[in-house]
């Protein structure tokens, strides 16, 4: 194999140099403001493991003694949690001119400290996650088998920690722990999104929910579907307005449903069928469903059949 000559590599370095100073957002260099991804995957699996202490936790030890193997864990995650807020704050608008690292420091030493008094708040929430699943899962075998294979509990578990800092105001992390959630289980939970107790989500995959929406208790949703905005043609001058739903308690929304828009509102007690797609607000107690469509039967190339169900049957349509 020949090697490269050096001024064939300074042929192609050159004009990517000349394209560096251009002065884009892409041509960025300031790597300092920005957390670290795998320091944040990392925080993320220890906390996994004080959320769940007999699932997740670290096999090569026994657990002789929980408390000293919990402090231990605590404190090398209050540590790294720390570490990454101070340098994440810089992109904070008070901090961004900020030279004393001291400042920053201090301000996320406060800020883990309140996050890590939330933890029996959000385990509570996660158990009621729990509950719900194995209730309104036929297929769960177990609570075992949902902790280690559901991935919309995964899902979840990850928005609850990154909700509770993104409610502290901390720049970056909390969306980089819900796209690291994103890219594991196909579901994409913003973390600025309020989602009340008793959260299932059946079969994950595919489901979006935007950062402004909010949902309620004992709330079920399917995979595909999708909690987002009618319209983002005004980019930046909708930031922090209210643009996605508000589903209320004891609503389910089935596979490939959308639900759109900020004003729009599922009242109580709803269901939302399969494929619906819904921009404006429906009343407690309704059953929305896509008006059933006909089937064309082809048994052979000169023979066509049409044949449409009866618009006053209750056909659902559904498939795991």
């Amino acid at each position: 194999m020949e090697n490269f000559e050096q001024h064939e590599i300074d042929s192609i370095i050159d004009p990517i140099i000349d394209d560096y100073n251009k002065e884009r957002p892409i041509d960025s260099m300031c790597v300092f403001h920005q957390p670290d991804q795998q320091a944040i995957k990392d925080i993320i699996n220890k906390l996994l493991r004080v959320f769940y202490p007999g699932y997740h936790r670290d096999k090569v030890y026994k657990f002789y003694n929980v408390r000293n193997n919990l402090s231990v864990l605590i404190e090398d995650i209050m540590y790294n949690l720390q570490k990454q807020v101070s340098i994440a704050l810089h992109n904070r608008d008070e901090y961004c001119d900020c030279t004393r690292e001291e400042t920053t420091d201090k301000e996320a030493y406060l800020i883990t400290k309140k996050f890590f008094t939330k933890i029996p708040k959000i385990r509570e929430y996660l158990n009621s996650d729990l509950e719900a699943a194995f209730e309104g899962d036929p297929a769960a075998n177990s609570i075992d088998e949902i902790v280690l294979c559901y991935p919309g509990l995964l899902a979840t578990t990850i928005n609850r920690i990154a909700h509770e800092l993104f409610l502290l105001d901390v720049p970056l992390i909390p969306r980089m722990m819900t796209e690291y959630a994103h890219s594991m289980t196909g579901v994409d939970l913003h973390p600025g999104a309020t989602i009340g107790k008793y959260f299932f989500i059946d079969h994950a995959t595919g489901i979006v929910v935007g950062s402004t929406t909010i949902i309620g208790d004992h709330v079920k949703v399917y995979q595909g579907v999708t909690l987002g905005a009618l319209s983002t043609r005004k980019g930046q001058l909708l930031h922090g307005v209210k643009r996605h739903p508000t589903i209320e308690n004891n609503v389910t929304i089935y596979a490939g449903a959308s639900v759109l828009g900020g004003e729009t509102v599922i009242g109580e007690g709803s269901v939302i069928g399969s494929n619906a797609f819904i921009t404006s607000s429906v009343a407690p107690g309704s059953r929305i469903s896509v008006q059933n469509q006909k089937l064309q039967k082809m048994p052979g190339e000169d023979k066509i059949e049409k044949t449409s169900f009866d618009d006053n049957e209750d056909t659902w349509f559904y498939v795991i």
